[in-house]
């Protein structure tokens, strides 16, 4: 009876031990290399090969320990992959919340509305949490990555706030505001003005481009759509300035001659008529909307004020008055 009370009480103290040691366990501050640590869980991996990872990234914490502790709490098979970041003071138990929640570091790139596809990837090649798999791409290879039948770059991207996991494929964004322009782009031409002198819905982001080129302030976008649908209809040169700097690509040292205005290009709007090749910069929903769907209106000129706003005109007398009211006083 000695015996047993004695291996009864052992065991009793065992289990109190393991208790007591397995909630220091989870409750203790883990040590580490660097403060903040980052790591990334790849997509598919189990909570062993995450674990491995955060130990690689210099979290003192055993793989074999939070294996273990996800399995006991029942949650080795609800980690999410993504990019995270963890600081000092951080529990074994609050880094599994923290895998189970998916509370990953996000990354942002902010994509103006009116930027060329050039300065698009600039900023993807300039973005530090980013990796650059399109770095050494042509133009024509990145469509071809993302399934794209133009074969032209130019405002086949839809301009807004892109989030993503640090450590990203630049293609990634890239894939996600090819595919954000499609349906926006799709709906505009569904609701389009039917006697719109456009053909095709490829036709109409060109358009929406120079619209968004062209507006100083949004409250002059519709009358900026109306004067070049306008232009189109009565076969006249569309004449805007954006255009003609497009086509001088790096060789635009923001000054515009009239040298520049006579150089015969593709985008060229004073030599040619009609709307260009392609779309000189990459419009926002409004010039989209602006563009499908101008005013009723006669308006054929307009000329900037100074301050963003515009003066419109419907004859060139009015408008000729106006270029000398605001541009050569």
């Amino acid at each position: 009876m000695r015996t047993f009370k004695l291996i009864l009480l052992a065991l009793i103290l065992a289990f109190v031990t393991a208790i007591v040691g397995f909630s220091w366990f989870t409750v203790r501050h883990l040590p580490m290399r660097s403060d903040p640590t980052a790591f990334s869980v790849p997509a598919g991996a189990s909570l062993r090969s995450a674990a491995q990872v955060i130990e690689a990234a210099g979290i003192e914490l055993p793989a074999w320990q939070l294996e273990l502790l996800g399995r006991v709490l029942g949650r080795s098979s609800k980690i999410k992959a993504g990019s995270y970041e963890v600081e000092e003071g951080l529990t074994a138990l609050a880094l599994l919340d923290k895998l189970t929640r998916g509370d990953v570091t996000q990354g942002e790139l902010v994509l103006v509305e009116g930027k060329t596809f050039r300065q698009f990837r600039a900023a993807l090649n300039e973005h530090p949490d980013l990796a650059h798999d399109s770095l050494k791409l042509s133009d024509v290879q990145i469509l071809a990555r993302l399934g794209a039948k133009e074969p032209h770059p130019e405002g086949l991207f839809f301009p807004d706030t892109y989030l993503f996991d640090k450590g990203s494929s630049d293609l990634d964004v890239l894939r996600r505001a090819y595919k954000s322009m499609q349906p926006r782009l799709a709906a505009a031409w569904e609701r389009r003005e039917t006697t719109l002198p456009v053909k095709t819905p490829y036709e109409l982001l060109i358009l929406a481009s120079i619209v968004e080129k062209e507006t100083g302030v949004p409250a002059d976008r519709p009358q900026v759509a109306a004067v070049f649908v306008n232009r189109l209809r009565r076969g006249m040169l569309l004449q805007t300035d954006p255009t003609v700097i497009y086509g001088l690509g790096e060789r635009f040292d923001g000054n515009l001659r009239k040298i520049d205005l006579l150089t015969d290009t593709p985008w060229n709007t004073y030599t040619r008529p009609g709307l260009p090749p392609t779309p000189i910069a990459m419009p926002g929903l409004a010039s989209l909307q602006a563009a499908a769907k101008p005013p009723s209106s006669d308006m054929l000129y307009f000329v900037a004020r100074g301050g963003g706003s515009s003066e419109f005109s419907a004859t060139l007398d009015e408008h000729n008055s106006a270029v000398a009211k605001y541009q050569k006083r």
